[in-house]
């Protein structure tokens, strides 16, 4: 047995913890950049508090997923302000910026010197600044991974920064802060959530420290689910929907993901489709297309695997492998999850993005290597 673990320097859970923010900022750093999304107002009471506190925080906005052009102006904003340390309050797209923002500041030179597929791909040497990511929402796990997820608008792609010196210090996780997410918001987060617990599941990547956090993410996860969107100010729900995303992430930096996320890199690049629901309306056709290639292959160690999964997807110890590809499905139906189609993803874009999948760094972690007519089928059934 042999594998190694890396994660966020630490790790603070629990509803009001946002509160300690302004003092573990300060630990940090004297000269504060303060990221968020599009609500500002998310962020006041940290404004206050770094000010009340002798510090000039700067603040920065990050408008959906950062492009290579955005990365590059909140870089010069925060180096020409002298800026020490990065709070990063908000959705993964936040919390990515925030992280390639550090890196950069510590590794001089051009985004596309480091990013991976499209760019050079040098490795990043340098430790970033220290950035302590604050997830709004409960999904990509943005807070413990060592990536950056990037928009290369010419390429029509969505790329990685990616280096083990990228991972945060300081993760806080305050499920209060997901209180006010909308339901389409709360959907499209929450099958991220889940994809990233299952993927790392069935990867051909997997170790048992990964393996432990997937099971308790999935069964916490299938659960939570429905709940959080039948009331979304059901705390219990939040908070364990914030521990799934937590766990996934912790689990897909370390055992890979899959063709859904081999995919829905790609499929964003093309259409601009929201990640989570990209990864929702693929994530049943994924493991019906994988179960059946690995039938057809005789793969029994990964068969029993999927086997495990329909037991904690369903709760029956009985389960058969097909019985987590129905729980899917049916959780995608009973919670109204939008097909490929009505996302703007076209028959010729899906089959577009399939050479394209096949290349994503994802797309490493899939339990059985897909054939291309098996990942059209994948794509063009979602």
């Amino acid at each position: 047995m042999d594998f190694s673990f890396e994660t966020a320097g630490r790790i603070l859970f629990g509803a009001g913890r946002r509160r300690e923010l302004p003092e573990l900022a300060l630990s940090l750093g004297k000269a504060p950049l303060v990221l968020a999304g599009r609500d500002q107002a998310r962020v006041e009471f940290l404004i206050q508090a770094l000010s009340e506190r002798g510090a000039k925080p700067e603040v920065g906005s990050v408008s959906g997923e950062p492009s290579v052009a955005r990365v590059l102006e909140l870089t010069e904003l925060a180096r020409s302000a002298e800026r020490d340390v990065i709070i990063a309050v908000g959705g993964g797209s936040v919390i990515d910026a925030a992280k390639a923002v550090a890196a950069l500041l510590a590794n001089p030179g051009h985004p596309l010197d480091y990013l991976e597929v499209v760019g050079a791909g040098k490795p990043l040497k340098n430790r970033s600044l220290p950035v302590i990511a604050v997830p709004t929402t409960a999904g990509t796990g943005a807070e413990v991974t060592k990536n950056a997820v990037i928009d290369v608008p010419e390429r029509e792609v969505k790329v990685s920064l990616r280096s083990a010196t990228m991972l945060p210090p300081v993760a806080l996780l305050d499920p209060e802060l997901t209180l006010s997410v909308p339901p389409d918001i709360t959907r499209a987060t929450g099958f991220d959530a889940l994809t990233q617990v299952i993927e790392p599941f069935l990867s051909s990547a997997r170790t048992p420290m990964t393996d432990a956090l997937c099971r308790e993410g999935i069964r916490r996860g299938a659960s939570a689910l429905p709940r959080v969107l039948r009331d979304g100010s059901d705390l219990e729900a939040r908070s364990e929907m914030m521990l799934t995303s937590l766990f996934g992430g912790m689990a897909l930096a370390n055992a890979k993901l899959g063709a859904v996320h081999g995919f829905a890199g790609p499929l964003g690049g093309l259409s601009h489709a929201p990640h989570g629901a990209l990864c929702a309306a693929l994530l049943p056709a994924s493991l019906r297309v994988n179960l059946r290639a690995l039938r057809a292959r005789g793969e029994a160690c990964h068969l029993e695997r999927f086997r495990e999964l329909a037991a904690l997807l369903t709760g029956k110890e009985d389960a058969q492998p097909e019985d987590a590809v129905s729980r899917i499905e049916e959780l995608t139906k009973e919670l109204r999850v939008v097909p490929l189609s009505g996302l703007g993803v076209s028959r010729e874009l899906a089959l577009r993005s399939v050479p394209m999948a096949r290349r994503a760094s994802s797309m490493k972690g899939n339990p059985i290597e897909l054939t291309d007519e098996e990942l059209e089928e994948l794509v063009t059934s979602a």
